[in-house]
């Protein structure tokens, strides 16, 4: 059995507690794994914890956190800044951050992929990709083949199309994706429903102005 304690405790961290309680269902007990509780600092926790009904304590936040060598952490945060000064709090502190797939997830048994990754239910990673570490996929996002893909990037339902580069720390919107072969630099923003289909360099926001306004219109009968 796996002990593990999850970073965070706002809606990633219930999404991804909730990825790990599906899977525990299709595991035998010594396979599963086991929330020993939450780390996050206390104005998230006021914010975040009663809403979802964790299960498991919060155990305090990251400056009071101590490692220990039969436990580890699970990075359950969506904000990119956060995610990457977390990162740096455990590794400065030799803490163990752990990967988590959900038994869904479809990929090849060679697969070339880094430490600290989270791959939610029914994502799709191709043979011949490259993933480095502490990315963070919901469920179905897919990254293609040939794809070259950095650290402490977030994926919501997104996918990249073949032959992709991806660096680090940007954070992919809802139903984002891409067409095959473009290259996505660092720090940028994909907002939701966007088609990436030319290079996007460092610092960018991708968006799309022209759909800002929603017009519903009733049925006439």
């Amino acid at each position: 059995m796996r002990n593990v304690i999850i970073l965070g405790t706002g809606g990633c961290a219930s999404e991804v507690t909730f990825y790990i309680e599906d899977n525990n269902k299709h595991l035998p007990e010594l396979e599963q794994i086991h929330i020993l509780g939450y780390i996050d600092y206390e104005d998230h926790v006021k914010d975040h914890y009663d809403r979802y009904s964790f299960k498991a304590p919060v155990l305090g936040d990251i400056d009071s956190y101590e490692p220990k060598g039969d436990e580890e952490v699970l990075i359950a945060v969506m904000d990119i800044g956060f995610r990457q000064k977390m990162i740096e709090s455990l590794k400065a502190k030799n803490a163990k951050i752990g990967s988590f797939f959900h038994h869904t997830v479809v990929r090849p048994d060679n697969l070339d992929i880094g430490e600290g990754n989270i791959a939610g239910p029914f994502c799709m990673l191709e043979k011949y990709a490259t993933i480095g570490n502490y990315n963070l996929l919901t469920s179905y996002c897919f990254i293609s083949h040939d794809c070259v893909v950095g650290d402490n990037n977030f994926f919501s339902v997104a996918g990249l199309a073949g032959s992709v580069k991806v660096g680090n720390n940007n954070y992919f919107g809802i139903r984002s994706f891409t067409v095959p072969g473009v290259e996505i630099g660092n720090n940028n923003v994909i907002q939701s429903g966007m088609l990436v289909d030319k290079n996007v360099k460092d610092d960018t926001t991708v968006f799309y102005r022209f759909k800002e306004k929603v017009m519903a219109i009733p049925k006439v009968n």
